[in-house]
């Protein structure tokens, strides 16, 4: 391997200069994740579809990039990773152009869903080589934890940038920004060192199949989960054996993953080149990092479910004034990624691991406790602050952790396998959190409107079929709305909203009890994070899971 490992950091301007374009490519790759969320129903309207049509490019979107992820990283290690990252902008750009002038669903989905997608699976495993090939080992924790801060600030930027563009220009200027940005990043990346294989080694078509189908069945499943339920089938959702489908496919996702693994190591025995060495699944220090990076991905995505639709929907913020609240958890999220490892270089990953998740429960618990019917958007500031802060902790060190523990050679592989263990994490935490919500919130809703006398019996049957497959998550004005054009008398009327205002906090505490509970797991594998920062690459042979014990 022609490795230049920290060839930009002789020239501090250099260095920084090399952080940033590798900073923006990350937060370029999160800001679609969350940017159009609040601009759906407008999308749909621009390009004569529903909705649902706008979700399914989102999934779709989602599911190209756990598809690829895995295969985008050793793609790294074919064609060199600077090259790996240049064209994954370059294809990337131009799903972002092709998404701004898209006059229907079919040139959206070209676009966005599969054009970004692709751009996205080589981008994303790239930066978490190049900031291994850039920085020297001391400056690594400080390198990826304001890469990894640009990306979580973009999921929290993500509606108020989207909130602007839609509500003073409109949507198709997000992803003609997009374009810009890229522009820029190609013109900046001139001074990221390579590191290209001197030899040329042979892509393992049979498990990129493997990975690819693998983890795009799994993640499709988790994704239909809120319509189709994830045990019990939804009403009209499909089902075998009176099983919902999602568990199917988890199931189906999970038992081609294992026959990945099992092709790999025959591959290894044979001793030809694998997708991904299986050794490193057996190294400990890795697969710590790689599981907190999947709890904390899970947590985070869940609380930026949740917050907005208390923010937007049941306190009827703007999207403007929702993405005005979120700021709070990116201005610690920064400075805990950003300070921690300028200020404390040699503190503890394992320590500062345990704190973060710590921090990120803390808050959950806070945010589930002050949430009220008479509360306002002022009760998540601090919780948010405590939740930025704990997932900027996280941010901090967990790169550094993962790419530590093997030998450099083998960086875009763990970036591969990294950002698709954060990709099954995200679309967890998301479907997790909804489905609990709106099976909470129906459940509330039902008993209340059962236990009110001024509710007839013959709306209260009504409700309990109608609502079978789950209520929506509906503001007081959206259901007076609905409730008005129905010919509801004011006694219902009145019954629906209070039930309604209830059932929501009933469902969003419940959400966020699940996402508590996640973060208390977490801290049951912290322990695997090493407790010392690692003061040297590992050796070509610390892929062995011995070699790669942490101390204790």
């Amino acid at each position: 391997m022609a490795s230049r490992a920290g060839t930009a950091t002789g020239n501090p301007a250099k260095a920084r200069l090399v952080l940033t374009t590798l900073a923006a490519g990350q937060f370029l790759m999160a800001l679609d994740s969350s940017v159009m969320n609040v601009s759906i129903a407008t999308v749909a309207d621009d390009i004569g579809t529903t909705v649902t049509g706008i979700q399914g490019a989102i999934t779709a979107y989602t599911l190209v990039m756990a598809m690829l992820m895995i295969p985008g990283g050793k793609a790294g290690v074919l064609i060199g990773r600077k090259r790996a990252f240049l064209l994954g902008c370059v294809i990337y750009g131009c799903g972002s152009l092709v998404t701004s002038l898209a006059p229907n669903l079919t040139v959206l989905l070209i676009g966005w869903s599969f054009l970004e997608g692709v751009g996205a699976a080589l981008i994303l495993p790239a930066i978490v080589a190049l900031v291994a090939g850039n920085f020297p080992v001391e400056r690594r924790p400080a390198a990826y934890g304001l890469v990894a801060a640009a990306g979580a600030i973009a999921i929290a930027l993500g509606p108020l940038i989207g909130g602007i563009a839609t509500t003073y220009f409109s949507w198709r200027w997000v992803f003609a920004g997009e374009v810009l940005v890229v522009a820029g990043i190609l013109l900046l990346a001139r001074p990221i060192a390579d590191a290209v294989s001197e030899e040329r080694p042979r892509i393992d078509l049979v498990g990129v199949v493997l990975s690819a189908l693998g983890l795009g069945i799994f993640v499709y499943g988790v994704l239909r989960s809120d319509e189709w339920g994830w045990f019990r089938p939804k009403t009209g959702g499909p089902a075998w054996f009176g099983v919902s489908l999602t568990v199917w496919l988890m199931l189906l996702g999970i038992f081609l993953v294992w026959l990945f693994l099992r092709w790999e190591h025959r591959l290894v025995r044979q001793r030809r080149e694998p997708l991904v060495d299986p050794a490193m699944l057996e190294n400990k220090q890795l697969t710590g990092g790689l599981t907190m990076f999947f709890f904390q991905y899970l947590v985070m995505m869940g609380v930026f479910f949740v917050v907005p639709l208390y923010l937007s929907v049941a306190l009827g913020l703007s999207a403007l004034a929702t993405g005005a609240r979120l700021l709070p958890l990116s201005v610690t999220l920064l400075a805990a990624a950003v300070l921690i490892p300028r200020y404390l270089p040699d503190v503890s990953p394992r320590r500062v691991v345990r704190l973060g998740t710590l921090a990120l429960l803390v808050g959950a618990v806070m945010l589930m406790a002050a949430l009220d019917a008479d509360a306002g958007a002022e009760v998540v500031t601090v919780p948010l602050l405590l939740i930025g802060l704990g997932m900027g902790a996280m941010a901090s060190q967990l790169g550094a952790v993962t790419v530590s523990a093997v030998p450099q050679a083998q960086s875009a592989e763990v970036g591969g396998v990294q950002n698709a263990v954060t990709n099954l994490g995200s679309s967890i935490g998301t479907a997790l959190a909804g489905s609990i919500m709106i099976a909470s919130l129906t459940s509330s809703f039902l008993t209340s409107v059962q236990a009110n006398p001024a509710v007839p019996s013959t709306v209260k049957s009504q409700a309990t079929v109608q609502l079978a497959s789950g209520a929506p998550f509906l503001s007081d004005a959206q259901l007076e709305s609905a409730l008005a054009e129905a010919g509801v008398s004011p006694e219902v009327t009145e019954a629906a909203l209070e039930a309604n205002e209830e059932a929501r906090l009933d469902g969003l505490r419940a959400a966020l009890s699940v996402l508590s509970f996640a973060a208390l797991i977490a801290l049951f594998f912290t322990q695997r994070i090493p407790a010392a920062q690692p003061s040297s690459a590992p050796s070509a042979r610390s892929s062995s899971p011995q070699a790669d014990t942490p101390p204790a």
